[in-house]
């Protein structure tokens, strides 16, 4: 080898951040500068708060972390001690575990659905269920139809791209825009393709938070979206909310067991904040809720690796992921529309809260109503819609892990 063969290994393997986009195959390298780029403009749409800032902005700086700080591992192989994946033998993952940081928080928290379940916590415990009770039937009803794109994506899916039902399933669930659901579904229905689903499933409920807004203005006229509501607030005591809590969990858990630690989660959270329980409050809404939200962001980030997102199903869950939340969109706002027709006291934009993202899509309602006119106070009819389609994301979910195996 001669002198200058000797001195570009050398600076290669000294700045081995740089040197490796030299070495490895021009798509992967070309698609790690694409991430990092990627990665800057969503931590920086998180800090504009164009995109959901508790979720984008880990997720960028981990996307460009994991995609600049890659060296030599070993005499012939490249990639990063942030995290791995794919690594799946006992001894090995043990051995990895002790040098890739986030290895033991992928593993321990996102391969069993731990993070899921604590974000769920969180969920519960901001929850108000007295919204729900405000105009109960108008808010299921909106919830079920806002759950229209994960069951039209699952045909799709199947019947269109040739995908096998627990795959189409697992990546149909992106339509109930509930983020936790759409991990736990795809650990449990396509575990071969959880890092891609769950990826695409966060980047996509972020991009909701930029998105909906301009389709509730194109489907709802100003005139409406303005509408303000009369509306009288239940007088239901903390005892009865309490036994409703306790029974809907119970019927849940019996009907959809294999939702259950989901379910669980999310009443328990309800539970604490009914039974007002403040230690435990604050514990889950601060600490765990945004421990959980933080390290949910800063993992998927880190998972967003060139080689694993070359896979050529990307694409299709790509295109998937965002038809199921359109058609979720219309079907929540379609049934907006159709509450307001019978009963001539609701705002049809009150629907896309239906989508559960929780609480993004309530707080897009309020906001586009408020632009018309200042005075409309849509928002606890909102929250009862974003409460009711969390708990219809999880039925939905439940169900197609429970019957997903009948469809050939």
């Amino acid at each position: 080898m001669d002198q200058s063969a000797q001195i570009t290994e050398v600076l290669i393997r000294l700045f081995s951040g740089v040197g490796s986009f030299f070495v490895q195959e021009p798509k992967i390298a070309i698609a790690r500068v694409v991430l990092i780029i990627v990665g800057i403009i969503l931590a920086y749409a998180g800090f504009k708060r164009k995109l959901e800032p508790l979720i984008m902005v880990p997720m960028g700086l981990g996307m460009m972390a994991i995609n600049s700080g890659v060296l030599f591992l070993d005499a012939s192989r490249l990639g990063t001690i942030i995290l791995d994946p794919l690594v799946s033998d006992p001894i090995a993952l043990v051995n990895i575990m002790q040098i890739n940081f986030l290895q033991p928080v992928y593993n321990l928290t996102f391969g069993n659905g731990l993070v899921a379940c604590v974000v769920f916590f969180g969920i519960g415990a901001l929850s108000d269920i007295s919204f729900l009770l405000i105009r109960p039937w108008a808010s299921i009803v909106v919830a079920i139809f806002a759950e229209l794109g994960t069951f039209v994506a699952l045909v799709v899916g199947v019947k269109f791209f040739g995908l096998e039902p627990p795959v189409a399933a697992a990546i149909a669930t992106i339509g109930g825009a509930d983020g936790p659901m759409v991990l736990f579904a795809s650990l449990l229905m396509a575990k071969d393709l959880f890092v891609p689903i769950a990826i695409i499933a966060y980047l996509y409920l972020s991009l909701t938070y930029a998105g909906y807004p301009y389709l509730v203005r194109w489907l709802v006229p100003a005139k409406f979206r303005g509408l303000d509501v009369e509306m009288d607030y239940p007088d239901v005591s903390q005892k009865a909310k309490f036994i409703f809590i306790m029974a809907a969990c119970t019927m849940l858990c019996l009907i959809l067991p294999v939702a259950a630690p989901l379910i669980l989660c999310f009443f328990l959270g309800l539970a604490v904040r009914e039974a007002q329980i403040e230690p435990y409050q604050q514990l889950i809404e601060h600490t765990m809720l945004y421990t959980g939200t933080l390290f949910l962001g800063l993992v998927l980030g880190t998972l967003c690796e060139a080689q694993t997102l070359l896979d050529s199903r990307v694409v299709v869950i790509l295109f998937l992921g965002c038809f199921a939340l359109l058609v979720s969109a219309l079907g929540g706002l379609g049934a907006g529309w159709l509450v307001y027709l019978f009963t001539k006291n609701f705002n049809p934009a009150i629907g896309i809260a239906g989508v559960s993202c929780v609480p993004t899509t309530a707080k897009i309602a309020q906001k586009e109503a408020g632009k018309v006119n200042p005075y409309a106070t849509i928002l606890p009819l909102a929250m009862g819609a974003n409460i009711s389609g969390v708990i219809v994301s999880a039925i939905a979910t439940g169900v197609f892990i429970s019957t997903i195996f009948l469809v050939k």
